[in-house]
Parts: structure tokens; sequence; C-alpha cells
């Protein structure tokens, strides 16, 4: 496009006013997106107990929440919840990429029986929901000794790590993008499979290697049914989910409720600390597969 038709269509006031629109409306919805962030986060300083206020401000701030949430055991650990999730996410997290990254590359560059099948039985089972299979797993966890004590947290790993394989379908599709022809020269030159998958493949598919690990962080970290299921009473194993839904009870949101904006505003450092370092790794596979 030349200068001059830069300059018209510039000039050109139904297209103004359309830009104008769309920076509005975009506008206006970062706003309703932003405003509940920004409302816990008030709400994790506000000075005023219980879960009703007369207005959207509060009236006074305080720092007393957050200590009484880091402080105070008699009611919710949070510390000892927050440990929990911790290491129950991050040993998910690498479980759970291998599975998932193992699955998507034999799917995509091994041909093998069986395999078609097994992609169709897969994407058929991704279409019920987790939960239907919540109470067999409980007994099968059960029957193993999974489900009393800090074997809870093995038990949680155990089911969140297991199922993670059927995920593969993106994973696979951009494994697909890859030129085989890249591999099978690795192949002449003398490199094993695993030599391909760990030296070539990964690197080239960085990005959907970083979306795995995200998606892989977050799913144990935000779970609530399942873990409240397999917790059940034991308070030593909650994870912090059921910590902040139990800050929620009648008996204690007057007194806790703003310990629980407080406990939101902290269960999101990980998951921003994640996003923020694992961006950089994104934005250069990103760049080097458009360079390619």
């Amino acid at each position: 496009m030349s200068t001059m038709e830069i300059k018209k269509n510039r000039a050109n006031p139904r297209r103004v006013a359309v830009n104008v629109l769309v920076h509005v409306l975009l506008a206006v919805l970062a706003v309703i997106w932003l405003l509940p962030i920004f409302w816990i986060v008030l709400t994790s300083f506000r000075a005023e107990p219980g879960a009703y206020t007369s207005t959207f401000l509060p009236k006074g701030y305080t720092l007393n929440n957050y200590v009484k949430l880091l402080t105070d055991r008699n009611v919710i650990n949070f510390p000892k919840m927050f440990a929990n999730t911790l290491i129950i996410a991050v040993i998910c997290c690498v479980i759970s990429t291998f599975f998932v990254l193992s699955v998507a590359y034999s799917l995509s560059r091994m041909r093998f029986k069986f395999r078609k099948p097994y992609m169709n039985l897969a994407m058929i089972l991704g279409l019920f929901p987790g939960f239907m299979t919540m109470i067999a797993q409980y007994f099968i966890l059960k029957s193993m000794g999974l489900t009393e004590g800090s074997a809870v947290r093995i038990g949680l790993i155990v089911v969140y790590s297991a199922c993670t394989g059927l995920g593969f379908q993106i994973a696979k599709g951009y494994f697909d993008t890859i030129p085989r022809s890249i591999d099978e020269a690795a192949i002449i030159d003398g490199a094993t499979q695993w030599q391909v998958f760990t030296k070539i493949t990964m690197p080239l598919a960085r990005p959907i290697v970083i979306y795995t690990v995200m998606t892989s962080f977050i799913a144990p970290w935000v779970d609530f049914i399942f873990a409240k299921v397999l917790c059940r009473a034991n308070a030593d194993q909650w994870t912090v989910a059921i910590g902040l839904w139990n800050m929620l009870q009648k008996e204690y949101i007057y007194q806790w409720y703003t310990c629980f904006a407080a406990g939101a505003v902290l269960i999101s450092i990980p998951i921003a600390i994640l996003f923020l370092y694992m961006q950089r790794f994104y934005v250069e596979g990103m760049s080097g597969a458009v360079k390619g």
C-alpha cells in the first residue's frame, strides 16, 4: 500500500469512526476484565470484616489480612495448604508435560497398529468431563492406600498425571507442522529416535512445550472437586482451593472473607511468575519458527 493510499484511508471518516468504535469497545472489555481483579486486590487490604459492604472502595486499608492468613494456624493453615499445592503442581507439571509431549510426538511421527483407533478413542473420551470417573478413581486409590495421611499427595499426583496423555491433540497438531525431513536427516546422520525427540524436535517446538508446561501446572493448582473428595476432613493435606472454599463457610465467612481475598491474590502469584518467565521463551520460540 502506497503512502497516498494510507493517507487516504486515515482521512476516511467512516474508517476513523470504525477504529474509534473498536478501540472504545476494547477499552470497555478491558475494564470489565480487570474490574474483578482490581476489586479482589482492594478487598484483600480492606480493614472492615465481613462479606458485604455499602461501598465499592474500602473505608480503611490494612495488611492484617495477609498477616492473619499466613500466621493464624488455629482454623486454616494456609502456608501448609500452599506448600501442599505447590509440591503437587510442580511434580504433576513435570510428569504431565513429559506424558503429553511423548504421546503427541509418537502419534505425529510414528506409524503403528491401532494408532488411528487410539486417537479416535482419546477424542471420544475427551468429550466426557473428568469428574465422571471421580468415584471410581477414589475407590481405586483407596484400595491402594492412597487416601489417608501423606499418601493423599501421591494419590492426587497419580490422578492429575495419569490421564494427561489423552490431551495430546494440540501438541500433535504442532508437531505435524514440523517437516519430517528434519527427522529423517538426523536419523541418517546416526541420531536415535530419542535424540531426535529431545535435541531436534523439542527446540523447534518450544512454543507448544511452554504451553504444555503452563497448562500442566495450572490444572492441579486450581482443582477443587477431586482434591475435596480425596482429602475430605484430612486438613493437613488440604490444597489452597479447599482452604479458600472453607473460608467462605457460614461459620468462618465474617472473620475470614478478607483473608479469602488475600489468599486469592497470593495463589495468583506463582501462576503470574510462571507466565512471565515462560513468555520470554515462548516469544523467542515463535520468532525462531517464523524465521525458519
